[in-house]
């Protein structure tokens, strides 16, 4: 593979880290796929999953009203601040290896939280899924692109995986109020040990290749702890200023911490490290730098479009939680059936660049739609149409992004890179959201106006994604993106095939 824009290497299906040709078909294949992408269900699930539970979680357990929010702020710190050291985790260990070991952590960490006695026991459980979440998902992403050679097998790979990341997510309120309405709110919680615990005894028990460096391979713990500090205290920052504003003090001070932080991380990569978390290399992958930059716009949009549609759905419209729930049923169907069915093959015609820009614009259409919805268009003319369209360009574009971003890099750079892909999502979210409540206003989110001003806003983000997305190298990922000439052709009509070596 090529490591940058001034090296290149021979075409061909790219080797995991322990040696082996990677093959996507048969059972082992089915099998990798059926295990990353039944893990990272369950971790974008746990992000949204017990926002509809808190006030039951709090007259259980007895939180206050200004405590409840760790059951939600816990997960999400840990979860961005460890986001890298999780991917690099897999590069020196093994992605099979830390898929275990995240996942086996991440399912203990949901069974204590579902027995939690005390507010202090949830909120523990809750930071410890954050770490094992850290941990799992850059591994499903190594594993498959690992276990999948570039080009349409990958896609479609990409393609599934992205599709039940994106249900994860849009199903965490659904499935959160039926649970806790129906059974109770700890079976947030506790629903993933009956789906964590068989899937980690197939991951125990499938030889999966790529084994890591291991031997004398050595952690970055001080980049590590850097950019854990740093990522954690700027969300922290970030979160208290959307609650409190921009004048408190504990907010401007986590914010320059984290900012202080990053910058030594930055210093520690370059100079320090001698196995970076994010190598310097993988900066100068066109590929990946540009993919990023669209993923920080992006992740600023799509993770807290669901808040806002949220308030609107209760605020303005009076739905309760399940039928808020069930109102976004078809915003989460059509990313899905998008994502699945209609851009793998668009992907292969037409190459990421154009499909990630594409699916940008439709969003950002969608979002301009919504903007400019009242309340008495109701759900049919105020929701559900304007929301099929900004669901079909979040369905567009995310797959071919997640593998335009993650080509052109070195097989023992995977996990980093997908760490980092991750970590920029989750990053992007979070100023996405503090800064999109800024917009909106003082005057109360459910109003109209102010929903209005959040969804412009994020039309507005978008079309600068779909710019950016325009210097994402040509083609799809599959041929040496870095180095070919431009042109605008099927990279399936000129890649020439080779049998896997």
């Amino acid at each position: 593979m090529a490591e940058d824009s001034r090296g290149a290497a021979p075409a061909g299906p790219a080797r995991p880290a322990g040696g082996a040709a990677p093959s996507g078909s048969g059972r082992r294949g089915r099998t990798v796929l059926v295990l990353a992408c039944a893990a990272q269900f369950m971790v974008v699930l746990d992000v949204s999953v017990v926002n509809v539970a808190l006030p039951a979680i709090r007259g259980s357990l007895g939180f206050t009203g200004a405590t409840q929010q760790w059951v939600v702020t816990a997960y999400a710190l840990v979860f961005a601040g460890f986001l890298l050291l999780g991917g690099r985790l897999a590069d020196l260990w093994g992605a099979p290896r830390v898929f275990a070991g995240g996942l086996a952590l991440f399912t203990a960490a949901s069974l204590a939280g579902g027995c939690a006695p005390t507010p202090g026991v949830l909120v523990a459980a809750r930071a410890a899924q954050g770490l094992g979440a850290a941990v799992l998902a850059p591994a499903t992403l190594t594993l498959l692109t690992t276990a999948f050679p570039e080009g349409p097998e990958r896609s479609r790979a990409l393609a599934a995986w992205t599709a039940v990341a994106v249900g994860g997510g849009a199903a965490g309120n659904l499935v959160g109020g039926v649970l806790t309405e129906y059974l109770s709110w700890r079976w947030t919680l506790l629903v993933n040990v009956p789906v964590g615990a068989p899937a980690l005894l197939a991951a125990l028990t499938l030889p999966l290749a790529g084994g890591g460096r291991g031997g004398g391979a050595r952690l970055d713990v001080p980049g590590a702890a850097a950019v854990t500090v740093g990522v954690a205290a700027l969300t922290l920052g970030l979160t208290r200023i959307a609650e409190r504003g921009a004048a408190d003090a504990a907010a401007v001070g986590a914010l320059a911490g984290g900012a202080a932080a990053l910058a030594l991380f930055a210093v520690v990569e370059a100079r320090v490290a001698p196995v970076p978390l994010v190598p310097p290399r993988l900066l100068r992958v066109r590929a990946l730098a540009v993919g990023n930059t669209v993923m920080l716009l992006t992740g600023a949009c799509l993770v807290p479009m669901w808040y806002f549609l949220s308030l609107y759905l209760q605020d303005v419209l009076g739905y309760g939680p399940l039928r808020t729930g069930a109102a976004f049923l078809p915003h989460t169907l059509t990313t899905m059936a998008v994502a699945a069915r209609v851009a793998p093959p668009l992907l292969d015609r037409f190459g990421a660049r154009a499909l990630v820009a594409a699916g940008a614009a439709v969003a950002a259409l969608g979002f301009l739609w919504q903007s400019r919805t009242v309340p008495d268009d109701g759900y049919l003319a105020g929701v559900l149409a304007p929301g099929v369209v900004l669901a079909a360009g979040s369905g567009l574009l995310t797959a071919p992004l997640t593998a335009a971003a993650t080509s052109g890099v070195r097989p023992g750079d995977a996990g980093a890179a997908s760490g980092l892909l991750n970590t920029t999502k989750q990053v992007g979210g979070v100023l996405g959201l503090a800064a999109l409540v800024v917009v909106a206003g003082s005057g109360g989110p459910g109003g109209g106006a102010d929903h209005g001003r959040a969804f412009l806003a994020i039309a507005g983000l978008l079309a600068a994604a779909a710019a950016v997305a325009l210097a994402l190298p040509r083609g799809v990922p599959g041929e040496d993106v870095t180095s070919r000439p431009a042109s605008g052709r099927s990279w399936a009509r000129r890649r020439p095939r080779r049998p896997p070596s």
